[in-house]
């Protein structure tokens, strides 16, 4: 059942965006592994534009949709990181898109997890908060990871006499992890 509700919001959204004529000239952004198949949508798309069929993926497609798509990690726990065994993703997903899955090496020990996927499939990749960034690079090593708050940015958001309040027993508030 979950595995069916990222093929509508990836597979799904990315069809929609195409319906309504944005194809071509957006950026996408997948926010946390759910929507990761949008990647996926891409990278068939790439090879429907050359005549390629879904076995026949190359470095240069694999680069093209990472020039389209940034994603954010949320979750700083690895249980909160979606992974469907192979042998399901070929039961439930078309045979073209296993085809290209397996061509473009995006399974991992016979899974394929969501989160891999989008870090795989994307240019820029950041965490929430800069803490965030420090877990996330602990649990997927090997890839670059960014940080950007999701949150109050203290330094502009707090009056200066807070600041100043703030300044004098905590001299490192505007950059605490």
């Amino acid at each position: 059942y979950r595995l069916c509700q990222e093929i509508v919001l990836g597979i799904g959204g990315a069809l929609l965006l195409r319906s309504l004529g944005f194809e071509g000239h957006v950026r996408y952004h997948m926010n946390e592994g759910h929507s990761a198949l949008l990647a996926v949508t891409l990278l068939a798309a790439q090879l429907e534009r050359d005549g390629r069929k879904p076995f026949e993926v190359r470095e240069h497609d694999i680069e093209a949709v990472r020039r389209q798509c940034i994603f954010t990690t949320h979750t700083p726990v690895p249980a909160g990181h979606d992974r469907f065994p192979g042998d399901l993703v070929k039961r439930v997903l078309s045979e073209p898109r296993m085809q290209l899955i397996e061509a473009a090496k995006l399974l991992e020990h016979g899974e394929l997890n969501m989160t891999h996927l989008a870090l795989k499939l994307s240019r820029f990749v950041n965490g929430v908060a800069m803490k965030h960034r420090e877990v996330s690079l602990a649990m997927f090593p090997g890839f670059p990871i960014d940080s950007v708050t999701n949150g109050v940015h203290a330094a502009t958001w707090a009056s200066r006499p807070s600041q100043d309040l703030f300044h004098k027993p905590i001299p490192e508030w505007r950059t605490v992890k």
